[in-house]
């Protein structure tokens, strides 16, 4: 191990004290497992199914998770991170490293849009996984708490095995504040749409956004933002269940806060003073 190595783990350490490991290969399982104890001295957990590692997110509460992606050995590690992301465990927002032994188009953005964070493929060497875990723990994406989607942005999609160029503007190292607005104030709308069919995962979408809409309106020194954002905030703490969210309330709200919405993503119409 060279001393670069050795200091990138120091720094990455604090991140990975508790990992699980999902993959019903016993022999691939112990190997990662052994290789990420005398990497980071982690605590390691395996479960051989999606349903055994559903059981054992409360217990153990894992920093990083690593799955195997093996639909037909007994393990869909797209619908795993789909179910983690959109479950109610403390741990719903951990880094998911998949590992697959064909990594495929459709594979690699099934996982990306089920929320996974990184990949890895089979086989890989002690570098490879260096890679991933670096990405994962000291470059961390912003959280995407949406409605048909919930995971980390997209947008900046941290795949080892993609060294092409950044294509979009919003792929910039900071994402611009009226970005973050237009952002946030789409997927309130969106989750106003889903009060019935999806009630939990709508209420998180619009408490998320609402903090986020007051975090920018500090950096941005926006007191009208943060008034609506604050009002906004004090409305969902005031409901117990989900369910009986009133739309109407959620209507007057997310209408306020969509005066907000910067005039070139509005059509260029003026914003409500």
């Amino acid at each position: 191990m060279f001393n670069d190595d050795r200091k990138l783990i120091e720094r990455m350490a604090p991140a990975l004290k508790r990992a699980l490991v999902i993959d019903p290969s016993t022999a691939s399982s112990r190997m990662l497992a052994d290789l990420m104890r005398s990497l980071t001295h982690c605590q390691v957990w395996v479960a051989p199914t999606a349903g055994k590692a559903m059981e054992l997110l409360k217990a153990i509460d894992p920093q990083i998770i690593f799955i195997e992606h093996a639909a037909r050995g007994g393990v869909d590690g797209i619908e795993f991170t789909r179910r983690l992301r959109r479950s109610e465990a403390s741990c719903r927002q951990a880094p998911v490293i998949m590992i697959l032994a064909q990594p495929t188009a459709a594979a690699v953005l099934g996982a990306r849009d089920a929320g996974v964070h990184e990949f890895l493929r089979k086989p890989f060497t002690t570098k490879d996984l260096l890679k991933r875990l670096e990405a994962v723990t000291l470059h961390p994406r912003d959280w995407v708490e949406a409605v048909t989607y919930v995971g980390p942005d997209r947008r900046r999609f941290n795949s080892g095995d993609y060294s092409g160029p950044l294509k979009r503007r919003s792929d910039a190292r900071a994402t611009p504040e009226k970005a973050r607005i237009t952002q946030a104030i789409k997927i309130l709308k969106s989750a106003a749409g889903a009060l019935e069919s999806d009630p939990a995962q709508a209420y998180r979408a619009m408490q998320a956004q609402g903090a986020d809409l007051q975090k920018v309106a500090v950096s941005t020194g926006d007191l009208k933002l943060a008034s609506a954002a604050a009002e906004f905030q004090r409305y969902l703490a005031t409901v117990v269940d989900p369910r009986r969210l009133d739309a109407a309330q959620v209507a007057f709200h997310v209408a306020a806060l969509s005066a907000f919405m910067p005039q070139d993503a509005q059509g260029g119409r003026k914003r409500v003073a």
